[in-house]
């Protein structure tokens, strides 16, 4: 059975620098594409988690900016937790389990969510890649 076409985005910072909070996979699903779905961020959230959040956010806004994205091999896990509010469809009709789904990055909702990615716009952070 063929892999699913899978876009790569090159350059693109595979996790969290210093921990296992991945942002891209290596290969296609062999069982399948792994549905995007809104995950609920609760306040009580811990530290890192809200940390790494920011820092993904940052990687969208420094690689795509406000243009449109394939899904491509973005984390499915990380990704949920911002699709539905700061990362949106950029299509219709949108396959939640399509690695070519366009997306796009809702910058009011990010700017206000993340304003601290905004303010420091352009700086790379120093990423692993």
């Amino acid at each position: 059975m063929a892999l699913p076409y899978m876009p790569k985005h090159k350059g693109f910072p595979g996790r969290y620098p210093g921990t296992d909070f991945q942002f891209t996979i290596r290969r296609a699903n062999p069982k399948g594409v792994t549905p995007l779905v809104r995950r609920e961020r609760h306040a009580d959230r811990k530290a890192l988690d809200r940390r790494v959040d920011e820092a993904f956010m940052a990687a969208l806004w420094d690689y795509f900016g406000d243009a449109p994205f394939e899904r491509g091999n973005l984390d499915a896990g990380r990704l949920s937790w911002l699709f539905g509010r700061e990362v949106v469809p950029a299509e219709e009709p949108f396959d939640p389990a399509s690695y070519e789904a366009l997306l796009r990055i809702d910058v009011a909702r990010a700017r206000a969510s993340f304003p601290e990615v905004f303010a420091d716009a352009g700086d790379d952070a120093g990423w692993e890649k």
